[in-house]
């Protein structure tokens, strides 16, 4: 394990990604509110990138903004060689509410509702929604409706729905947060699997050290308000608590995050 960037960390233009010395803020009542002062960092195709920081520090503000919702006060965000991108079908989000499902329609309904959107025929979409379900073990619920589901089971839809559009980016905003920590644990290991079957490039927002080192390959610690990028970890290859190095990552993380005073989740899966 170490450290595979500063916080001016950027190496070229050639990411899928690239944050370059990106502030966001607000106005609210005539004031402008700082949220994130200085943000640079890349990500690579293919690669996990975890966005880790203390509550409040901007990790979902600058989620908000790579997929178009928000844009900066500063800096400039570029997708596959495009500058400040509106939101679009290359970077599928997937929120940590349970009701981001459209509740009228069924499971299947859901998931091929955006292909059709984005002009794939009903027949393709259809079997392009069964095969994502499916690699979600959905297939026995397809039929069924969100308010029949259990919270793990929408953000499975979810996940299905946000890969099946074939994005260049996975945006995934504490996607388990909310869930019992049997079900996040369970869902973590099948993000890591289908991560690793798909090669989806993957930007996660999490406050959990040990989430962040089972699904990342790399690890974007955020400081300080308005926030900065701190540090950049490397944590490739450390998927499980028993791995060697993975000790050794959990307290270097800790110890960053330690000085914002944040009261960190120690939970970890076995």
């Amino acid at each position: 394990m170490g450290d595979d960037a500063t916080a001016a960390g950027v190496r070229d233009d050639t990411a899928l990604l690239l944050v370059d010395r990106v502030a966001i803020g607000y106005r609210r009542q005539g004031r402008y509110l700082p949220a994130v002062g200085e943000a640079s960092f890349e990500v690579r195709r293919g690669e996990k990138v975890m966005l880790l920081g203390p509550s409040g520090c901007g990790k979902s503000t600058i989620l908000k903004a790579i997929a178009g919702f928000l844009r900066p006060s500063a800096g400039r965000i570029v997708v596959d060689g495009r500058e400040a991108p509106e939101p679009g079908p290359d970077r599928a989000v997937v929120f940590q509410e349970f009701d981001q499902l459209f509740p009228w329609r069924t499971v299947l309904g859901n998931v091929a509702y955006p292909l059709r959107v984005t002009g794939v025929d009903r027949d393709r979409a259809r079997r392009k929604a069964v095969e994502y379900l499916e690699l979600m073990g959905l297939q026995a619920v397809l039929d069924s409706y969100p308010h029949q589901l259990s919270g793990g089971m929408k953000q499975r839809v979810a996940i299905a729905r946000a890969l099946a559009i074939d994005p260049l980016m996975l945006l995934m905003d504490e996607p388990f947060g909310a869930l019992d920590a049997q079900t996040r644990g369970r869902l973590q290991r099948e993000l890591a699997d289908i991560a690793a079957r798909t090669r989806v490039t993957l930007l996660f927002v999490t406050h959990s050290i040990d989430e962040a080192i089972l699904l990342g390959d790399r690890v974007v610690v955020l400081a300080g308000r308005p926030s900065h990028v701190e540090r950049i970890v490397d944590v490739g290859d450390l998927d499980r608590p028993d791995t060697p190095g993975f000790a050794d990552a959990r307290r270097t993380l800790r110890a960053l995050l330690a000085e914002e005073g944040e009261d960190l989740d120690r939970a970890f899966i076995d």
